[in-house]
């Protein structure tokens, strides 16, 4: 390639732009009134001096006994503002998600951050009721931000109706709100991964959806040595519970109570189960069954009839066909605890023990019917960006994303700015990205400029080149530099 022309060498060389600036110290103001506070209260002060007929400029500044209070800068407690560096990694996070679920033959899905407080508070169990952030709206509405996506999807399946046809294989990445206590990755404010196969009744579908969870986890560098699945069903409860008479409206709260039992010391869970109106004798058969971690003890105790040993044992064996195997385990402790969990349900865990669950999921058989539908046999899970990126940061696997653009556009004099934008739009309208240097800079600014954003070329504009229709390119990670003509740049 020829030498890049003369002229453009000298411009290759730092430039230095010197700036003229102005001294107040020429003038005989004292510092004080040029204090912000004391010109507005002096702009004020001529405004209602004109009103009332007085000359401004006789006017002396009013003492001003208020202080204007900086806001706070910070966002609201529990949530998050998202700087370049950080939308980088939230970006990465959400194109692995939809990559996955691309893979899996699921159609992404979204609905309001807004619905209507009753849609989460009738079947998602009471003690949501005191996470939500919940108002009622101009027209006398009960409305809430959603706490979780599963319910909004079910009000569409609703609305869709048999229009569209079974079975679906939905997915959505939306941001969800819960007040609640703050711990390592729990925040009020989330981004959450739902995946959901509604109208398959079989456990095919909750082996599709581990199996998926397992995929996302491969892509991003994280093994079955650092997480695991706890794997149970909820009708293991209502086997047990079903011996005991206990009644079936009482299920959803004995869940959310057993949900806990990791959290709480033992007393507190077997009181909390007594105040529910659970008798000893079933407290202690139920907690017997609860410390249960092997499938084949399981069905020792309630025998391979029942329908929750069948789906389990079901399900290991689809496991092994996934191949999966060692990522899974069965406890019988695993309830999950909103309420319209039916029947298979899994969380995922760190292994170290350092953060809460991961992500969790399971079976959904009659959440429709609670909203006036008709029942459909449904699965899915949600996933948190919270929780992984902790993961991620103590696994040491954060990727590098730094910001990078394809060229840097810079007009060496002036009046060649618009030349200059006529490249960088030639760039663009190939598919390139390019950062136009918008101002008179020297070189030595633009250098360092290029070095922060990554780029690629240094694309420079000057007299002699443009005039005949060329430009001159820098490729910054070899130094190698030439000219070339406008219609050849790619």
């Amino acid at each position: 390639m020829p030498a890049i022309h003369s002229s453009l060498n000298f411009y290759l060389k730092p430039l230095f732009l010197s700036h003229s600036s102005i001294s107040f110290s020429k003038f005989a103001i004292p510092k004080q009134v040029l204090s912000p506070r004391n010109l507005c209260a002096l702009a004020s002060a001529e405004s209602a001096a004109s009103h009332n007929g007085g000359r401004s400029g006789a006017l002396s500044p009013p003492t001003v006994t208020e202080e204007l209070q900086r806001i706070d800068v910070n966002p609201p407690k529990g949530t998050r503002d998202f700087p370049p560096e950080d939308m980088r990694l939230r970006n990465w996070l959400f194109h692995n998600f939809r990559e996955v679920s691309r893979l899996f033959g699921f159609e992404e899905v979204d609905f309001p951050v807004l619905e209507s407080e009753a849609l989460f508070i009738r079947k998602a169990g009471e003690e949501i009721r005191d996470q939500l952030y919940c108002f009622e709206d101009r027209g006398n509405r009960r409305v809430a931000l959603r706490p979780e996506l599963t319910p909004s999807l079910a009000r569409l399946v609703i609305q869709k109706g048999k229009s569209v046809p079974l079975p679906l294989k939905w997915f959505a990445v939306g941001q969800c709100w819960r007040y609640e206590r703050m711990t390592r990755g729990r925040r009020r404010e989330h981004y959450q991964w739902n995946m959901d196969i509604i109208g398959v009744p079989e456990v095919t579908a909750e082996a599709e959806l581990i199996s998926s969870i397992i995929t996302f986890f491969k892509r991003i560098g994280i093994s079955e040595s650092d997480v695991g699945f706890r794997v149970s069903s909820r009708k293991v409860l209502q086997e047990v519970l079903r011996c005991y008479s206990i009644p079936e409206n009482l299920f959803g709260k004995v869940c959310i109570i057993i949900d806990k039992i990791e959290k709480l010391p033992l007393d507190v869970i077997k009181n909390d189960l007594k105040s529910a109106g659970i008798s000893e004798e079933a407290i202690e058969e139920l907690l017997r069954v609860l410390s249960i971690k092997s499938l084949t003890e399981l069905e020792e105790i309630l025998g391979g009839a029942g329908e929750a040993v069948a789906d389990l044992k079901l399900l290991f064996s689809l496991v092994e066909n996934f191949g999966y195997s060692d990522w899974i385990q069965f406890d019988a402790s695993v309830v999950r605890g909103l309420a319209y969990y039916t029947g298979i349900v899994f969380e995922c865990f760190d292994r170290d023990g350092k953060l809460r669950a991961i992500c969790g999921g399971g079976r959904y058989d009659r959440l429709l019917s609670t909203f006036g539908g008709d029942d459909i046999p449904a699965c899915g899970f949600g996933f948190g960006d919270a929780v992984i990126v902790e993961l991620l940061k103590e696994k040491g696997l954060l990727p590098e994303l730094d910001l990078q653009v394809e060229n840097i556009v810079c007009a060496l004099d002036h009046n060649l700015q618009g030349a200059a934008a006529t490249v960088a739009t030639i760039l663009r309208g190939k598919g390139q990205s390019v950062d136009l240097v918008l101002e008179s800079k020297p070189l030595k600014w633009v250098f360092k400029r290029a070095a922060r954003i990554n780029a690629q070329r240094l694309i420079l504009v000057g007299n002699t080149e443009w005039q005949k229709g060329m430009v001159g390119v820098k490729i910054l990670s070899s130094g190698e530099q030439y000219e070339i003509k406008l219609d050849e740049l790619e």
